[in-house]
């Protein structure tokens, strides 16, 4: 009896000193099951969510600094809807003002089942059409933790980014499958798929996604990240930055591959972005390789925008100081829903280089497609395709 607990009903059932490495099944209380949640985590090695189980969580879930756990989501987590509540308490996020319901952080974690993490987002899609400036919820933030993997989980309404990885390493997503869908006439916002943070060695796998904005975007300084058999609809692609936002700051994103991505109705599909302009940062993005895209009605196929929020003027007078080298786009193919299906658009001086372009077939429907670029040479057998200019 010394190694068996169970958290029931919001309870803890304890035999003996050795409740630390001993399992717990936790059942719905009819209340706040976060507390019952967290005490959990901390006691129990193994932690499981029953299919038939929703736990509602009304309070934030600080689970950093654990090590060897095993939640087993089986049933749903589902956070509730009480706005003030979230605004006054979820956790803030400093990089580009965020907070989020939950920090899951520590050694060697692994989150998996088949079970859901419901973010409630309706509210939040609803409430921001009316106050841009509302704060929303991040559902899942890695927070400083190495060797966390989660697998086979739905994540499902997250009123604003659905996972973030801040300051991570050794971090696996596979078959995960996230949907963030307005059944209102106010669409779902902000809703990326991922996003990493000065984290490295990040794996994103075998995936399917419906959102709005970035299916994957890879922030200031993520490092080693491989993203592969992704299938995105609604994104705004797969997407390294926008870095050099932040003036002081120096941006780096390297060592990068995404591959054998599907992208359909989208925005975007594989693209860089970094910003120009006076009072920004710098930074570096090198050695980045798109591999195997198959895009369906996407808005810009292929993208380097170095002018990121910029117009051309302001570009042009104060070019990006963020580098751009050793990027590969190769075996893309699909369709464009403007004429301009690729374009490598980089500031002046020498701010891209070695940008290698090969087996690009991208169509445009309703006439010629065009390949443009600007202040950069391509090299690659599709480089013959792009209309180059200099400013």
């Amino acid at each position: 009896m010394r190694t068996l607990s169970n958290l029931i009903l919001g309870f803890t059932l304890c035999f003996g000193s050795a409740f630390a490495a001993s399992n717990c099944t936790l059942l719905a209380s009819g209340g706040d099951d976060g507390p019952s949640l967290l005490k959990a985590v901390q006691s129990c090695s193994t932690i499981t969510i029953p299919k038939s189980t929703t736990l509602n969580i009304e309070s934030r879930l600080n689970m950093t600094g654990v090590a060897d756990k095993h939640i087993k989501l089986e049933g749903t987590i589902k956070f509730s809807s009480n706005i003030t509540y979230w605004t006054q308490n979820a956790f803030y996020i400093p990089f580009q003002t965020q907070i989020t319901y939950w920090l899951l952080g520590g050694k060697r974690i692994s989150l998996n089942g088949g079970g859901t993490i419901d973010g409630s987002g309706q509210v939040w899609y609803d409430a921001f059409a009316t106050n841009s400036s509302l704060l929303r919820p991040i559902i899942l933030t890695i927070y400083k933790a190495k060797g966390v993997a989660i697998e086979n989980i739905t994540l499902l309404n997250s009123p604003e980014w659905n996972n973030l990885v801040n300051e991570g390493e050794d971090i696996l997503y596979r078959h995960i499958n996230i949907s963030s869908l307005s059944t209102s006439v106010n669409p779902a916002k902000n809703t990326d798929g991922w996003d990493t943070y000065r984290s490295t060695n990040v794996s994103i796998l075998d995936s399917v996604i419906v959102n709005d904005d970035d299916c994957v975007s890879l922030k200031p300084n993520s490092t080693k990240i491989r993203v592969e058999n992704l299938d995105c609809t609604g994104s705004h692609g797969i997407s390294v930055g926008s870095l050099g936002q932040y003036a002081g700051e120096y941006d780096i994103v390297e060592d990068v591959i995404a591959r054998n991505v599907k992208m359909s109705n989208a925005q975007n599909g594989a693209r860089i972005k970094a910003w120009a302009g006076p009072n920004v940062g710098s930074g570096i993005v090198k050695n980045i390789r798109f591999e195997n895209f198959i895009e369906s009605a996407v808005q810009n196929p292929v993208v380097i925008d170095q002018c990121y929020m910029t117009n051309a003027t302001l570009c042009a007078q104060y070019p990006s100081n963020t580098y751009i080298e050793d990027v590969l786009f190769t075996n893309i193919t699909g369709t464009g829903t403007e004429s301009v299906v690729a374009s490598l658009s980089c500031s002046p001086d020498g701010r891209c280089s070695n940008i290698t372009v090969s087996n690009l077939h991208l169509t445009y429907p309703s006439g010629s497609a065009q390949y443009s670029c600007q202040n950069v040479n391509v090299t690659g057998n599709a480089a013959s395709l792009f209309s180059c200019t200099s400013t």
